[in-house]
């Protein structure tokens, strides 16, 4: 596998073996020989919304901001916030480009920027924790078919989007195919 999967999607395979990426799609933040780094931008934190967040933090949230869901990122530090967001936010030395459109800002004040709706970005997702890799082991992934690659469009439902229920299947669509048409385990005798 040559090239970086930095600001494509992967989306899980099914079959692939691990339950906490059952149906993922994950925006790739970071991809380099040495390690690879993501959010899973379709898994809802359940007990939680953003309002909780914030008063955590003690941050006043604005009440229409307050229910917006809060993302599990992955497995990798869940006690840590990661804000995937528009490029019309940016925080000097803490904003990292990850595609055309999208950002990813880690720190209190994106927090207190959209909290306040001052130049806050248009469009986010706060994700606690990540999902990450070693080097090698995404390729080794990839190799056994673990995922598809999409590209992502930055103003896109399936990163900034509500209905996250449906972003697998609308990120499989992406690709051309009905997700009824995979099989997780293909070529095996």
């Amino acid at each position: 596998m040559d090239g970086s999967l930095q600001g494509k999607l992967l989306v899980a395979m099914p079959g692939i073996g691990d339950p906490r990426f059952d149906q993922a799609v994950i925006v790739m933040c970071l991809h380099t020989e040495e390690q690879a780094f993501g959010l899973v931008v379709n898994k809802p934190r359940e007990e939680l919304n953003l309002g909780a967040v914030l008063e955590h933090l003690g941050i006043e949230a604005d009440e229409k901001l307050a229910p917006r869901a809060v993302l599990d990122g992955g497995p990798v530090r869940p006690d840590r916030g990661y804000v995937l967001h528009s490029e019309d936010y940016r925080a000097e030395e803490a904003t990292q480009p990850v595609a055309p459109g999208i950002c990813l800002t880690a720190t209190r004040e994106v927090l207190e920027s959209m909290a306040a709706g001052d130049a806050a970005p248009s469009r986010f997702v706060l994700a606690l924790g990540c999902s990450g890799w070693q080097a090698g082991q995404l390729e080794s992934e990839m190799r056994r078919n673990a995922w598809l690659i999409v590209e992502p469009d930055a103003d896109d439902a399936i990163i900034f989007g509500d209905d996250h229920a449906d972003k697998w299947s609308r990120a499989i669509k992406r690709l051309g195919f009905d997700p009824s048409q995979i099989a997780g385990d293909i070529g095996r005798a």
